[in-house]
């Protein structure tokens, strides 16, 4: 069995959420009415699709594969977009959606620069660069709220 570096786990927990992140824009494009929030989200998801290509390229270089988001993570993410979307089909409720996926996205990305601090500046760099994708996203969302 190959043992995992600190840079291939963090690149790895990069990529599932970034596949979180782009998954659960992409489930709630089709509820947006305005052009504007529509714009800030297609290109979030973009600029997520981007992140994916370039972490795919440093775990390929690390000798491994990209990471899949965790089933149940997704699950509760899928029902929670449904039920709230159920209950208040606006745009105010997706940029809430999105608003809390950013935070918690960040909020795991710091727990996993953390715990995989042996991580090379490379992929902390990219790290960075993730939470900042959020953490814009986030900020975009506030008008909408």
């Amino acid at each position: 069995m190959l043992i995992e570096t600190d840079t291939v786990k963090l690149l790895k927990e990069c990529d599932a959420g970034l596949r979180m992140g782009a998954d659960s824009i992409g489930e709630v494009l089709d509820y947006v009415e305005d052009k504007e929030l529509q714009k800030k989200l297609m290109l979030g998801k973009s600029e997520h699709e981007k992140l994916i290509s370039e972490v795919e390229r440093e775990l390929a270089d690390e000798g491994s594969g990209g990471k899949e988001p965790n089933t149940m993570a997704k699950s509760m993410s899928w029902m929670k977009t449904n039920v709230k979307m159920a209950a208040d089909f606006s745009d105010s409720t997706v940029a809430d959606l999105i608003y809390d996926g950013c935070y918690m996205g960040m909020k795991s990305l710091h727990r996993y620069k953390n715990q995989y601090c042996g991580a090379t500046e490379k992929a902390n760099e990219l790290c960075d660069r993730i939470i900042r994708l959020e953490a814009d996203l986030a900020e975009d969302m506030r008008i909408y709220l």
